[in-house]
């Protein structure tokens, strides 16, 4: 007997989606109540992630940042979110994109500044060794003992060190 392949398509709505962030405390506030469904993970995609992403009104994407090796799309869905860059502050709403080149030292966020709810679907690849970067902020993303682990801009380690 012959297994059939799993169909190469899929509902969004049928992804559970993931709340919250893996930022340590205090980093992680303004992001617990995001939403993101793994879509690329759902679909077994192993070169790059997509996920689609929830914003309440007042939740943001992630703390500022910027990637050493990952570049990042995002399009939004549906509502409107705040672009915060170093060259300020961009609405953005449905139909719109953005792109975040690596190793451009230009943090980036969204901020869900509304009063409705906003959905965005975010690329990104899976290069190894990645760094991160948060420019307002003392964290950073590093390599220690060839695992992901936060640390302060000092370098020293910080609790729960795997992202």
């Amino acid at each position: 007997m012959t297994t059939r392949p799993k169909p190469p398509a899929l509902d969004p709505e049928t992804v559970a989606p993931i709340k919250g962030t893996g930022y340590p405390p205090p980093f992680d506030e303004g992001v617990t109540e995001r939403a993101k469904r793994r879509l690329g993970d759902a679909l077994g995609l192993k070169n790059f992630g997509v996920n689609l992403t929830t914003l309440a009104p007042g939740v943001m994407s992630a703390q500022r940042h910027w990637h050493s090796k990952q570049d990042e799309f995002v399009m939004i869905v549906s509502g409107e979110l705040t672009l915060v860059t170093d060259a300020g502050e961009q609405v953005l709403t449905a139909g719109m994109v953005a792109g975040f080149p690596a190793g451009v030292a230009d943090g980036h966020q969204l901020i869900n500044r509304s009063d409705a709810d906003a959905t965005y679907l975010e690329v990104g690849d899976r290069t190894p060794l990645d760094d991160v970067d948060y420019p307002d902020i003392d964290l950073l993303v590093r390599h220690v003992d060839g695992k992901e682990a936060y640390v302060r801009k000092d370098g020293t380690p910080i609790k729960a060190t795997t992202r």
